[in-house]
């Protein structure tokens, strides 16, 4: 077999599909994780320094943040386990379609994984009893654990639906910046709007971040507009923005990752000579 023959075949059978969605989870989850983190962070000092003078009126805001920042932590570990548990069974299924579907020829370890889900030989030939290769038995082993594709589709399933409401939350504070970022240009071109600059204000106790008896709570006018010059706001800004499309990107691998592992189930299941799930 030439060198070129031997990619091509082991190309076929690589879950691209899987190989991407791990890509834009990784992707996804670093930069909500890490943009989501240090968004939070800058919040919190724009409340304490602009929008209150006691911190009886944000310690309940802080100490949500920082549990969300801990959530962040561990959102990040889990999916970075599970992204990689879903690769492997991106390859593990992958390889065993291929081989039902006669376009790939599996190597001693694809072997080993697509016999526990095609039911095929397991150290047993024409002439007897035969001593499997011990790299074959260890994915064998690999493949009873990862042999069951449609818990992997229930689980991820489910996942969308979480980080579905994930993604629409991670939309509420680039709203509300986006609000305020508003205010702030309509400050700065009084021309274009027919409201006193006076009464034009960002008022954090709307929106649920400091309670109604928290002073200010606001702030209206130039002062206002000189919140919105400062690199604090613009970053945390920005940051807010790259967490929701970080939010965005995993949601769209779960997709993916969802709509390839159905196929392969799909196939395995109908397709599969002797399959059991």
């Amino acid at each position: 077999m030439g060198l070129l023959e031997c990619c091509a075949r082991c190309l076929i059978g690589a879950p691209f599909a899987s190989l991407v969605a791990t890509g834009l989870c990784f992707f996804g989850v670093a930069l909500f994780c890490g943009c989501g983190h240090e968004a939070l962070t800058g919040t919190e000092q724009l409340i304490e320094t602009y929008f209150s003078k006691n911190y009886q009126d944000y310690e309940y805001l802080i100490e949500v943040i920082h549990a969300f920042q801990y959530v962040i932590y561990g959102t990040a570990s889990f999916f970075f386990l599970y992204g990689a548990l879903l690769l492997a069974e991106g390859f593990y299924t992958t390889g065993a379609v291929r081989q039902i579907l006669g376009d790939y020829r599996t190597t001693i370890c694809g072997k080993g994984l697509s016999a526990t889900v095609t039911g095929g030989p397991k150290g047993r030939g024409a002439r007897g009893p035969q001593r499997a290769h011990s790299l074959q038995r260890v994915c064998q082993c690999l493949g009873k654990w990862l042999g069951h594709p449609d818990k992997f589709v229930g689980i991820t399933y489910v996942l969308t639906i979480i980080w579905l409401l994930v993604f629409a939350c991670s939309a509420v504070p680039v709203y509300i910046y986006f609000n305020t970022w508003t205010t702030c240009q309509s400050i700065a071109n009084p021309s274009k709007t027919s409201a006193s600059i006076g009464t034009l204000c960002a008022d954090a106790r709307m929106y649920g971040v400091l309670p109604w008896n928290a002073f200010p709570g606001k702030v209206c006018g130039s002062n206002l507009l000189s919140i919105c010059k400062t690199s604090e706001f613009q970053m945390t800004f920005h940051l807010f923005i790259a967490a929701f499309v970080g939010a965005a990107a995993t949601l769209v691998s779960l997709l993916t990752f969802m709509i390839a592992a159905t196929y392969n189930f799909a196939v395995l299941k109908l397709m599969g000579r002797g399959t059991k799930f």
